[in-house]
């Protein structure tokens, strides 16, 4: 589902299906933890308004493998800022900042 798609259903998503979306806008594979780190890095350092939350697997609507994986990886490493999940608002400035972060 695109960043447009996502955004009509809720204003408010979790950063892992916002990573997931903007990889396949670009036709990018989103399972590699360390790229999310640095999409994250991105975002915090353009002062993206986001607020850090627990999120679970199943919280995540994570019926495939590869994303109950990539989230598990994910909290192993919560003391790291860039590895947490948090609440993006999908607006038209922050679209702009997750469009232009160069995968």
């Amino acid at each position: 589902m695109s960043l447009d798609e996502i955004r009509k259903k809720v204003i408010f998503h979790n950063s892992v299906d916002v990573w997931i979306a903007a990889c396949k806008e670009k036709d990018i594979p989103w399972t590699n933890t360390d790229d999310y780190k640095k999409f994250i890095a991105h975002l915090l350092k353009n002062n993206l308004n986001l607020k850090a939350f627990n999120l679970c697997a199943h919280e995540a609507g994570a019926t495939e493998d590869e994303k109950t994986k990539f989230t598990e990886i994910l909290a192993e490493t919560k003391e790291d800022p860039n590895s947490l999940t948090y609440t993006i608002k999908l607006n038209d400035a922050s679209l702009d900042i997750i469009r232009n972060y160069s995968m």
